[in-house]
């Protein structure tokens, strides 16, 4: 069944999206959620077998966990308020027996709970299990057809350490088997240290594909020697302009609320003030905390960096983080505060009208800012902000910490020579050093080597199946279609019939067609009543590798060999072609063996 389209839906966004709808691979039912169609299907087969061959290579054992997550594992784990409420992403339902029930997003909890139960010695340790299922998670605004979707396929691991070394033995080793999957796939990719998220843990990496399309902005150095999500990145900004020495001094700067105003009207630079911003951070205990931080005026706020500072400062989640408006103090009944002119020294009083917000801050200073020798910034004065401060004349300094976001041009941490430059990147695996973070929670622990009871170590490990097809997509298409990598592509030969009504092109052509078949090559045929254009459109769009053209030559048993890759063609004899096309796939097929 090959249903192809002319023109792209106007709703598809990125050229993936276009060219799965076009080519006939997916079909939308509604927002966010896709029919994997007989393509696609073969596409996802082919990356899942990839995929089980590797991890099994690696001692992993699959198995399959329910969809349906009872709600008490995750409010022991401290995660239903974050997935289910406000912007969460989790679908959850009640049943007929009053029971709250969530889809699963991911599965830490339940297999955290099952491992608790089965395994009980330090003997049966390390364990690594995976499974390979449709996943669920209710975004807020799903686009770009499989990269952004409420339903896809995923493959995620979970692996059980009696210690910390094990564990990072393993993260080394799922490192290793995800280069050979992504390899295999035929995909460029590009290894970042990340940030961890919602699934936690001490260290974690994700696996990029480089397009234009990609949603997460990269960071490298021209080594490649280190790279990281943007969200992870830390780096040294731009050196500040010094400002002269004087005697600290309030200035009139009416109606000067923001940095550029500031700046304008002074003939003052950006990286010369000290920009105060106040958020406010919902925990999972749903106390509103209030945070003051204080950034250089030409930089910007990090907020998973902060977000993750300040659940560690606090030792709990943070269920949400904004930015606090005018509007936001108002409504609390804090009209005493002089936004647009706040300084790092604002008085905790500033908050005692509060009828829900706590009345302290929690304070923090990024290193830009703390790095300034003197400084203007705000003068907690309507109208006023202070020139020649330094830290010393505020009192006590808060404490500093890296929450600016890193920018291209900056300069590595790692290598002081070389600047960073970003690219786009498509996310399509991630791994994890989860810790003791699920097994102390839920209280799953074995008996060690002493006797005594101790939580697992955990890793966590996933692959997004169905995302991974698309970007192999998004980096592999021209003009006119889809470029399969030949590991993954849904048929690795596609034979047209350039007029069926030719018997001696239709023999011809099923002649091949079955003595590929017998050389085990993956091969389709296009014996529909189109014309010839129509058929060569077509095999372009859908990206098979291999085309083989039986024509105006057939009865001289001669057909045209064309590779979708390098664009080239040539004419051969039936027997020869078929032969170069069984030695080209075998030689592909070796040099992705270790």
């Amino acid at each position: 069944m090959l249903v192809t389209l002319r023109d792209a839906p106007a709703d598809a966004e990125i050229i993936s999206h276009q060219l799965l709808l076009r080519g006939g691979f997916i079909k939308r039912v509604t927002s966010g959620i896709y029919a994997y169609m007989p393509l696609l299907l073969k596409v996802i087969k082919k990356i899942t077998s990839i995929v089980q061959e590797e991890l099994e290579a690696k001692g992993c054992l699959e198995t399959l966990l329910p969809q349906l997550h009872p709600a008490e594992i995750w409010k022991q784990s401290g995660r239903w308020d974050g997935y289910t409420a406000g912007e969460g992403i989790m679908f959850h339902l009640t049943d007929r027996q009053d029971r709250e029930l969530g889809l699963g997003p991911t599965h830490e909890e339940v297999i955290t709970r099952i491992a608790g139960d089965i395994l009980q010695s330090y003997k049966q340790l390390p364990i690594n299990l995976y499974q390979i299922q449709t996943k669920f998670r209710d975004e807020i605004r799903p686009r770009f057809g499989l990269m952004r979707s409420r339903e896809f396929i995923m493959k995620d691991a979970y692996s059980f350490h009696a210690n910390e070394q094990s564990l990072k033995s393993t993260y080394l080793e799922m490192n290793e088997a995800y280069e050979r999957i992504f390899k295999r796939c035929g995909l460029e990719i590009v290894a970042v240290d990340a940030d961890s998220g919602a699934i936690g843990g001490a260290e974690s990496r994700e696996f990029m594909v480089t397009a234009e399309a990609g949603e997460d902005l990269i960071l490298l150095t021209p080594d490649k020697k280190y790279a990281a999500n943007q969200e992870k990145a830390s780096s040294f900004p731009s050196k500040a302009g010094a400002l002269e020495k004087g005697e600290e001094k309030l200035i009139k700067t009416k109606g000067q609320t923001t940095i550029e105003d500031l700046c304008l009207n002074q003939n003052f630079s950006p990286d010369q003030v000290v920009k105060v911003i106040i958020l406010l951070a919902i925990l999972d205990n749903n106390i509103h905390q209030p945070v003051l931080i204080s950034i250089r005026g030409d930089q910007e706020l990090n907020e998973v960096k902060l977000i993750n500072i300040i659940s560690k400062h606090l030792n709990t989640s943070v269920i949400s983080l904004s930015t606090v408006s005018i509007k936001d103090l108002r409504k609390e009944g804090l009209t005493d505060i002089p936004f647009g002119y706040i300084g790092p020294d604002l008085k905790d009083s500033s908050l005692d009208k509060s009828p829900k917000w706590k009345h302290s801050f929690i304070r923090f200073v990024d290193h830009t800012a703390a790095d300034l020798e003197s400084f203007i910034c705000g003068a907690n004065v309507i109208d006023y902000h202070k020139i020649f401060v330094t830290w010393s004349s505020l009192g006590e300094v808060a404490k500093v910490v890296d929450i600016r976001k890193a920018i291209p041009g900056d300069i590595s941490l790692h290598d002081k020579t070389q600047k960073l430059f970003a690219k786009r990147g498509i996310e399509i695996g991630h791994i994890f050093q989860l810790g003791r973070k699920y097994s102390s929670s839920l209280d799953a622990s074995f008996t060690n080597e002493s006797g005594r009871q101790e939580p697992f170590w955990m890793g966590c490990y996933g692959i997004g199946i169905s995302r991974l097809a698309q970007a192999a997509v998004e980096q592999n298409h021209d003009e006119n279609g889809i470029i399969w990598p030949l590991s993954i592509a849904p048929f690795e030969v596609i034979i047209v019939i350039a007029n069926v009504k030719d018997e001696a092109q239709f023999k011809l052509a099923y002649e091949i067609y079955f003595e590929l078949k017998e050389h085990g090559v993956d091969v389709l045929i296009d014996d529909r009543e189109e014309r010839a254009g129509v058929k060569f459109k077509d095999a372009d769009l859908i990206g098979i590798p291999w085309k083989v053209i039986a024509g105006r030559d057939s009865s001289s048993r001669k057909v045209e060999l064309a590779h979708r890759t390098t664009k080239t063609s040539k004419s051969l004899g039936s027997k020869e072609a078929i032969k170069e096309l069984v030695s080209e796939i075998s030689k592909y097929k070796k040099s992705l063996l270790p």
